[in-house]
């Protein structure tokens, strides 16, 4: 019986083309992904998250992207607080807080216009809000921080005005540069302190919340006019009533970080002190 024919196989030389194309496919799928995750949906997103909320039952503390600070090396890096980006106010939300704040100085001038007319009361507003300057000889008698009955009247009339409002109220005291020395007041630091909290207590007994109000006593150190004449220590010894806006920035938490090649010292911790 004759043997059957071997018959050899013609290699092929471009079976590399099948790896190589495989390869060219997957990496392009590669970057097709790596785009589409770089592109944010925010319509997506709010979906994803609020399905997250509807399994697990819990709202989420934040949607808003943040901002790790990373400083130094070490356990200080590993504790940089967190800040959450805030999302801009609308013009439209800025504009109609600018109004009820323009809204709420015209009301006070309006209760407060013979003071107004008198140069003893000014009424300003800025970015941080609506100042109430009320000169002290309105309200107290020199050297003391009692209010008189007939100075109750005008912090009455101005409380009235703030009490059905919600925005913070800070009360500022101020003195000229005359020093003063007595048993219940043994500098200026006292006396335009205690006539701040006075007013506060007064603007509470009408109504207005605790948490709204806020005492501080600057002493002659913040005048506004010059102590070299009678007019301007006049002009000094004042009442500031500051309402606050709320389109004042708000405070945020700086991050620990480096200073360059400075090198900030820590605070050695306090050695206990060895028992006799």
């Amino acid at each position: 019986m004759a043997r059957k024919k071997h018959v050899e196989e013609h290699e092929n030389h471009e079976r590399w083309l099948v790896s190589y194309a495989d390869f060219i496919t997957l990496l392009f799928a590669f970057f097709v992904v790596m785009y589409a995750i770089s592109q944010v949906n925010e319509g997506k997103y709010k979906i994803l998250a609020d399905s997250l909320v509807n399994a697990f039952g819990k709202e989420p503390v934040s949607t808003a992207p943040i901002i790790v600070q990373a400083g130094g090396q070490g356990a200080q890096q590993s504790a940089a607080p967190k800040i959450t980006l805030q999302k801009p106010r609308s013009n439209e939300a800025l504009r109609r807080e600018k109004e009820r704040m323009t809204d709420m100085a015209r009301d006070i001038m309006q209760v407060l216009a013979p003071l107004v007319q008198e140069g003893k009361v000014r009424v300003t507003q800025t970015s941080v809000g609506v100042n109430v300057e009320i000169n002290a000889n309105v309200l107290f008698a020199p050297g003391d921080a009692k209010v008189s009955k007939e100075s109750e009247e005008t912090l009455i009339a101005i409380a009235r005005v703030l009490k059905n409002d919600d925005h913070a109220i800070q009360i500022e005291g101020h003195t000229d540069n005359t020093q003063i020395s007595t048993s219940v007041f043994p500098s200026n630091w006292e006396l335009s302190a205690v006539r701040a909290s006075t007013v506060a207590r007064l603007f509470s007994n009408q109504g207005i919340a605790e948490l709204r109000l806020t005492a501080v006593g600057h002493g002659s150190n913040q005048a506004v006019a010059s102590n070299d004449t009678p007019e301007g220590r006049l002009r000094n010894r004042r009442v500031d009533v500051m309402i606050l806006s709320r389109l004042a920035e708000q405070a945020t938490e700086v991050p620990f970080a480096d200073q360059g090649d400075k090198t900030v010292p820590a605070v050695p911790p306090i050695q206990p002190k060895p028992a006799p």
